[in-house]
């Protein structure tokens, strides 16, 4: 089946209100701008988002967290090198944050996209972000159970793609955007470049075609750190 879309329009044009989001990325390496910033032209509402930190700078989360849109943040990172859009609603009341280590956050992402919906780790026991959580001892060692994480939509990006949807990635964009495909319910591709199916070599693929829904080419796509160094603003 073929997944392209005509447009980033197009691919994000089914995100309603209230949605939960995953959105790829580390930092700026692999992060889907363009899609980001397609989804605030969309104007969806008080969405849960989750990602690795909760934005820099006025593009990409940040603009989407500026724009009212985001009811909460799921993260490992809220502050960064310019949080002031997160910083000033969540002091403000106005956006919710779930704090997650990282490592756990990439762990229920993948156990999501696994079909598994808890699992325990001894990260973060006898912490504030323990507080609630069951707890077990296993082998003289104390854990905490940590749920799985799924998404409505994912939001990705990759560097190749087929009509199929199988992926690859360009170097440290393989971070959690692979993760993340494979935890969402409907999930949205944009790549460097859609090419011919068969001209990727089947153990290049990084995802199967069958965690993607959507792909959109963007063939130059923004890196979220020259935009900040340009003071960019979106909208």
């Amino acid at each position: 089946m073929d997944k392209t879309c005509a447009s980033l329009a197009v691919a994000v044009a089914e995100i309603p209100d209230g949605a939960t989001i995953m959105i790829g990325g580390f930092g700026g390496a692999g992060a889907p701008i363009e899609l980001i910033h397609a989804l605030i032209d969309h104007g969806a509402k008080n969405l849960t988002v989750i990602n690795n930190n909760a934005g820099n700078g006025h593009v990409g989360i940040a603009a989407m967290i500026e724009q009212d849109m985001v009811g909460k943040m799921i993260c490992s990172f809220p502050r960064s090198v310019d949080p002031k859009a997160f910083t000033e609603r969540y002091l403000a009341g106005k956006i919710e944050l779930e704090l997650v280590p990282q490592g756990t956050l990439a762990e229920r992402i993948r156990a999501g996209g696994a079909g598994i919906p808890a699992f325990y780790t001894p990260t973060s026991y006898g912490t504030e972000l323990a507080e609630g959580k069951p707890v077990a001892e296993f082998d003289g060692r104390m854990y905490v159970q940590e749920r799985s994480l799924t998404a409505d939509f994912t939001l990705i990006k990759a560097e190749l793609a087929d009509p199929y949807g199988n992926l690859t990635y360009r170097m440290a964009a393989r971070n959690f955007n692979p993760l993340m495909a494979t935890a969402g319910a409907h999930t949205i591709v944009q790549v460097s470049q859609i090419v011919p199916a068969g001209d990727i070599d089947p153990e290049h693929v990084i995802t199967p075609g069958i965690y993607v829904d959507s792909i959109v080419e963007v063939s130059d796509p923004a890196q979220e750190e020259m935009l900040n160094r340009m003071e960019a603003v979106y909208p």
